[in-house]
């Protein structure tokens, strides 16, 4: 038989779905090019938009082969197995609590045995399953998957309840994967987790002391960090990123709102003020330092007022790109019970002066670096991204995999 899985959402869900691909194929099962026998949907949920586009997908699915097997898996699956159950198209239903069990479970379901729902309770798990395979490869960049699950509760955010508890990898096996990748001649390696700062919490380490053993890996050019939470980097943190050359002077930094009331009400725990420190802090040390954000507008209750103060902030900070959501409420979160909501003609607007201010921030970024020498990672030929995330195209770039010096 012949299976497709389609990845939505985050990283996390890139890593599940190779995984996923992986123990079907050493089943023998094979990976369909076209038209599948079985499709497995690894649903988002993160947003309402993210809900509506896991569900066009599964109608997708029954359209290309209506006598297929759908297998609705992923965050939106935990979160409300029973809306996915509903739909006539799904014909299994697998939260993350049994993402590890999936092709069991299938298996059993071919051979018209178990039932057709399986969800537990996220916060039952312990630890990150199945390491060894959690390497998802861009090209010749290798995404590393070292922790699991959130210990935060942000008001607006469903993913704790969908991906669980904290959980890291042990040191011992990040150090032995990324050893491995350095031997097949990986120069450049992604770092990331549902949130990379809060890793080595629950096995008494941290972040900071996992990139000190990293970087005794010589061979490894570039350490690349996916998104960091502002409050949980600390000063040992701070300094060594803003120091140590082979840490990708790239830093995400979730902002959310630039308006203080808006930020306690998401349960951020820390101020405008806070952020605005650190991003200075890191662009003045590293200068060339490409700084990231997400903004979400339209938190219930937010006024005319407190959006201007988010984007005068975001106008005035040296952000590289932006990444911006309109809100939407989520099940199980407090901000879904907060009233008045925002509304839906509002929140687009929003979008639309955020997304217009992230082009111009994005522009000027790049013309900020014009003349400097940059490292840069040659993706495949022809194409090459830096250290601080630009994204290049020349006819030179032939050596793939390949960091190279650059002026732009």
């Amino acid at each position: 038989m012949k299976f497709s899985v389609v990845n939505l959402g985050c990283r996390s869900n890139y890593f599940d779905g190779e995984l996923l691909a992986q123990k079907l194929t050493e089943k023998g099962y094979a990976r369909a090019q076209e038209k599948a026998d079985i499709y497995i949907i690894n649903t988002c949920t993160v947003t309402s938009e993210a809900d509506r586009s896991s569900r066009q997908f599964i109608y997708r699915a029954k359209r290309e082969n209506p006598k297929a097997i759908v297998v609705a898996t992923g965050c939106y699956a935990q979160t409300n197995p029973q809306a996915l159950a509903r739909l006539k198209e799904v014909d299994l239903v697998v939260g993350n609590s049994h993402k590890d069990r999936l092709v069991e479970i299938l298996e059993d379901y071919l051979q018209g045995r178990g039932e057709r729902v399986f969800v537990d309770n996220i916060f039952k798990d312990s630890q990150v399953k199945n390491f060894d395979l959690v390497v998802f490869f861009e090209r010749v960049r290798p995404f590393l998957k070292v922790q699991e699950g959130c210990n935060n509760f942000c008001t607006f955010c469903v993913i704790p309840y969908a991906r669980g508890k904290l959980r890291s990898v042990p040191m011992e096996k990040v150090l032995e994967q990324v050893k491995g990748l350095a031997e097949r001649g990986f120069k450049e390696i992604v770092l990331t987790g549902t949130q990379l700062t809060q890793y080595g919490w629950d096995l008494n380490t941290n972040l900071y002391q996992l990139l000190l053993e990293l970087l005794r890996i010589k061979d490894i050019e570039l350490f690349r960090l996916s998104s960091l939470y502002p409050s949980e980097i600390d000063q040992k943190l701070l300094d060594l990123i803003t120091q140590e050359e082979r840490i990708a002077p790239h830093f995400h930094l979730s902002l959310q709102s630039g308006s203080n009331r808006i930020l306690r009400l998401m349960e951020r725990d820390y101020t405008v003020e806070d952020y605005t420190k650190l991003v200075e802090t890191i662009v003045q040390r590293r200068p060339i330092s490409a700084i990231g954000t997400d903004i979400i507008v339209g938190f219930p209750t937010e006024t005319e007022e407190d959006f201007e103060e988010t984007y005068k902030l975001v106008q005035n900070l040296p952000f590289a790109y932006l990444h911006v959501f309109s809100y939407s409420d989520r099940p199980y979160t407090k901000a879904s019970k907060m009233f008045p909501k925002v509304e839906e003609r509002v929140k687009k607007e929003r979008v639309r002066l955020l997304k217009a201010l992230d082009q111009k921030k994005r522009e000027e970024f790049k013309g900020s670096m014009k003349e400097k020498t940059l490292r840069a990672i040659i993706l495949e030929e022809g194409r090459a991204l830096t250290e601080n995330y630009i994204h290049l195209e020349d006819e030179d770039f032939r050596d793939v995999g390949a960091i190279v010096s650059v002026v732009l």
